[in-house]
C-alpha cells in the first residue's frame, strides 16, 4: 500500500470518527438535555430498519453502477455520458425514495415535512401575496407562514404554485419534479468540470456523482431542486468563460438570481461563481461584456421581485428573527458547529473526504494545471459552507439544506485512484442509510 493510499484511508477513517462522535456526543445531549430536536443526531430521522420495494433496484443499481460506471464514463461519447449520468443518478434517486415506499418516499414528502403544498391557496393572487409575504415571517403575526414557507424566499413556494397552476398538482407530481429536476445537477457538475478543468477528470468524476449518497436526500426534498438551479447556474457560468459567450452568461446571472430567491443561504454561491471567474479571468479581461452580460441577467429576479413588492432584506432580516424564535434558538451551537460537518460527511461520503485531502495536496504542490484548476473549485465550494457553518444560520438538518454545496464537493473523488473500491464505499453507506434510517427528508 502507498503512502498516498494510506493517508486516504486515513482521512475517510477520520470521517467516520467524526461521524461516530457527533451520533454518541448527539445522543447524550438529546437525552439528557432535549435540545437537539433529532431523535437520531446528528440527522433528522428515525432508527427504523426496514426493506421495501425499491430494495432490489437499488442493491442492483449500486452494483452495477461499481462494476461498469467507471469504465463507461471513460469511453461512452461525452453527450450519451451526460444523458447516461441523469437517468442513472434519476434512478438511483428513485430506488431510494422508493424504499420507504411511492407514499411515504415520495407523494407525502413535501406535504408533511415541507409544507410548500399547505400553501398553495394563499397564493390565489400572487402579486398580492409577494406585496404580503413579509407581514407573515415572525411567529406572532397574523397566519404566519409555516416553517419552510418562511425560512425561504417566495420563489421556492412559488414553484410549486406554479406546478399546481399547469395542473401538476399534489405531492406526487412535486416529489418528481424534484428527483427529476434534482439528478440533473450532477450533468451540470460534469459540463463545468469539463469546461474549467478537463475531460478526463470529469469522466472520472461522473460515477461518484451518479451514486452519491446525497441521493438518499435528493429523493422529494425541494433541496435538490435548489441544487439543480444553482448548479446549472455555475455550469453556464463555466460555459460562459470558456466559449466566452454572452448568452450564457447572461443565462448564468439569470439562474443565479434564482437561486438566491430559492434560498437564503444559497447566496454563498457568488464564492463558487467567483471561483468560475477567477479560473476565468483571461476571458473576462479580453471580453469584459462577459462580467456586464451576468450582471444583467443577475438582476432579473431580484428586480422582478423587488418590483411585485417582495424585498429581500426585510425578509432575511426578518427570517433571523424568527429561526431563534424556533428550535433554532434552542439548538446548541457548539454542537452542531462541529456535526453539521458530519452530516457532510454523511451526504458525500468517505471518498469525498479521502477527495478532499487530495484536493489540499494538489493545491500544496500545484501539479497539473488542470488538477489544480479542479482543487481551486472544490476549495471555494468547502469554504462556501464553512462560512454557512459558521453563520449558526444552519444548526441541524444539513443533511439536506446543503445538498447544493455537496453536489461540488463530490468531483474532488476524481483524484482518487481504485475508483471501483471507493464507489463500493460510497455505496454501501447510501444503502445503510436508507434502509436503517427512516429519514426526515
Amino acid at each position: 500500500m502507498t503512502r498516498s493510499l494510506r493517508r486516504d484511508l486515513y482521512a475517510a477513517l477520520a470521517a467516520a470518527l467524526l461521524v461516530t462522535v457527533a451520533v454518541l456526543v448527539g445522543r447524550h445531549i438529546q437525552d439528557t438535555y432535549r435540545t437537539l430536536f433529532v431523535h437520531w443526531p446528528p440527522v433528522l430521522a428515525e432508527w427504523d430498519p426496514h426493506v421495501g420495494p425499491g430494495t432490489p433496484a437499488a442493491v442492483l443499481l449500486a452494483a452495477a453502477t461499481v462494476a461498469y460506471g467507471p469504465s463507461l464514463a471513460a469511453r461512452l461519447p461525452w453527450r450519451a455520458l451526460l444523458a447516461a449520468s441523469w437517468a442513472t443518478a434519476t434512478a438511483w434517486i428513485l430506488s431510494l425514495a422508493l424504499v420507504d415506499g411511492w407514499h411515504q418516499g415520495i407523494a407525502v414528502r413535501l406535504t408533511t415535512r415541507e409544507e410548500y403544498l399547505r400553501v398553495i391557496g394563499r397564493f390565489h393572487d400572487i402579486p398580492a401575496t409577494l406585496r404580503d409575504f413579509t407581514h407573515h415571517i415572525v411567529a406572532g403575526t397574523p397566519h404566519p407562514w409555516p416553517a419552510h414557507v418562511a425560512g425561504h424566499p417566495p420563489a421556492s413556494t412559488l414553484t410549486f404554485v406554479l406546478l399546481d397552476r399547469i395542473g401538476l398538482r399534489g405531492g406526487g407530481w412535486a416529489g418528481m419534479w424534484c428527483v427529476l429536476t434534482g439528478a440533473t445537477a450532477c450533468v451540470a457538475v460534469l459540463i463545468a468540470v469539463r469546461a474549467l478543468a478537463d475531460e478526463t477528470l470529469a469522466r472520472r468524476a461522473a460515477p461518484f456523482l451518479v451514486l452519491a449518497p446525497a441521493a438518499v436526500w435528493l429523493g422529494t426534498s425541494a433541496d435538490a431542486y435548489f441544487a439543480a438551479v444553482a448548479a446549472w447556474s455555475v455550469a453556464l457560468l463555466a460555459l460562459a468563460v470558456t466559449r466566452r459567450s454572452l448568452t450564457w452568461a447572461a443565462a448564468s446571472g439569470l439562474l443565479l438570481g434564482l437561486t438566491c430567491y430559492l434560498s437564503y443561504g444559497l447566496t454563498l454561491f457568488a464564492l463558487i461563481a467567483a471561483a468560475v471567474l477567477l479560473l476565468g479571468r483571461d476571458a473576462v479581461r479580453k471580453r469584459p461584456a462577459l462580467l456586464l452580460s451576468l450582471l444583467t441577467g443577475l438582476a432579473v429576479v431580484p428586480l422582478t421581485f423587488t418590483l411585485a413588492g417582495f424585498n429581500w432584506w426585510t425578509a432575511y432580516h426578518l427570517l433571523v428573527t424568527r429561526y431563534y424564535q424556533g428550535v433554532g434558538g434552542t439548538r446548541p451551537y457548539g454542537y452542531w458547529v462541529w456535526a453539521n460537518l458530519a452530516c457532510t460527511v454523511l451526504i458525500t461520503g468517505p471518498a469525498t473526504a479521502a477527495g478532499l485531502r487530495r484536493t489540499a495536496t494538489t493545491l500544496t504542490h500545484r501539479t497539473a494545471p488542470a488538477p489544480v484548476r479542479l482543487a481551486l473549485l472544490v476549495s471555494a465550494t468547502f469554504l462556501a459552507l464553512l462560512l454557512a457553518d459558521l453563520s449558526g444560520m444552519s444548526k441541524a438538518e444539513t443533511e439536506r439544506i446543503w445538498l447544493p454545496f455537496a453536489m461540488w464537493l463530490l468531483p474532488a473523488c476524481a483524484y482518487l485512484p481504485h475508483p471501483r473500491a471507493w464507489l463500493t464505499a460510497q455505496a454501501i453507506l447510501a444503502l445503510l442509510l436508507n434502509h436503517l434510517l427512516l429519514t426526515g427528508w
